[in-house]
């Protein structure tokens, strides 16, 4: 009998823990549920969608794109009337958010608009097309051109020189596709990286700042500008061996070489003479470009590099969290519309 009465004691004890865990385990998702950003109003409503734009595209209240006016703006609120729109009635004409951003003449919701600016931000190494496609319930081809208009706004404008602080900058190029430009479609590609998209990177080792460029060819007629252009004079230039560099190293308060051609990539007297920063950001790139978009034309290709700059940037590393970083990018999306005709050529 006490034999007995102990089993069930054991029973119940056994029930009650299992009953405990599933309790415990269904707060957690609840409070999941909470957290998560994705559950966001703005990521649903598209009237939430438009005051969360509205909010950070115009922080001083709305200002009218035909006229300027920012003092006799009203809010539209008849039955009929779209959502977001506004009437300036200085120049007595109606206006969104929309109008002057990548935004402009999309009839895509502006929710499903955050939704892929927030995919787009967040994901380390991109997100394609085909997923858009899938994810947002949208074609293809709206999906394709909606990608290319984030991008865009994506493309900083911060042309401030690294390295203003004596800083040291790596400096380095990459090979990456097929420029159909120099061999088209058909030719035998042979070896080397003659037929191939030519990138040049500059990362700033201090700021931890990525800038990147397309390049038609890697001579020093060509890099060196670049080079010139956006480094300071007091900057330590790091780079490898390359000769194309030889001549515009010496215009910099210093010019250290690794030497890669002889499997030399720290180097052994100073252990901080390395380009292993910017080869760092070019295997994010190129896991980008190769794993997730597999193929991109040449006239693209600044867009791309705007993409994986920007999400480089403005990484966790440096304190910048996905929604902050989503966040940062919708603030771009001012003048820089983009059209289909535009995109395609």
């Amino acid at each position: 009998m006490h034999f007995l009465d102990n089993g069930k004691l054991f029973l119940l004890t056994i029930l009650y823990f299992v009953d405990s865990m599933q309790t415990t385990a269904m707060e957690c998702r609840q409070m999941t549920a909470k957290n998560s950003i994705l559950s966001a109003a703005y990521f649903h409503s598209e009237e939430a969608a438009y005051a969360f734009v509205e909010a950070r595209i115009w922080p001083r209240g709305p200002v009218c794109p035909h006229c300027g006016s920012v003092e006799r703006n009203r809010k539209m609120q008849g039955k009929s009337t779209r959502i977001g729109v506004y009437k300036c009635y200085d120049c007595r004409k109606p206006f969104t958010v929309k109008i002057g951003t990548i935004f402009e003449a999309s009839h895509i919701s502006m929710n499903v608009w955050l939704q892929a600016i927030f995919l787009v931000a967040s994901s380390k190494k991109g997100i394609s097309s085909n997923q858009l496609h899938r994810s947002l319930g949208i074609t293809l081809k709206s999906a394709w051109f909606m990608s290319h208009r984030i991008r865009e706004a994506m493309r900083e404008g911060n042309l401030s020189p690294f390295g203003a602080n004596g800083g040291v900058v790596e400096v380095d190029e990459t090979f990456i596709g097929h420029d159909k430009n120099i061999k088209p479609k058909g030719q035998k590609r042979g070896r080397g990286y003659h037929h191939k998209n030519k990138v040049l990177s500059l990362v700033d080792r201090d700021s931890g700042q990525a800038r990147s460029f397309v390049v038609d060819d890697v001579r020093a007629t060509t890099i060196a500008p670049i080079v010139r252009e956006n480094l300071a004079r007091e900057a330590k230039l790091m780079t490898d061996e390359a000769a194309y560099y030889t001549m515009v190293g010496r215009e910099f308060a210093d010019h250290e070489i690794v030497q890669h051609q002889k499997g030399e990539y720290v180097s052994k007297k100073n252990r901080s003479v390395h380009t292993n920063t910017i080869e760092g950001f070019f295997s994010i790139f190129k896991r980008g470009m190769k794993g997730v978009y597999q193929h991109c034309a040449h006239n693209h290709l600044h867009r791309y590099l705007a993409e994986f700059d920007f999400r480089y940037n403005n990484r966790i590393a440096l304190g910048v969290e996905d929604s902050e970083r989503a966040d940062k990018l919708l603030k771009g999306v001012v003048g820089k519309r983009l059209t289909y005709q535009t995109t395609t050529i």
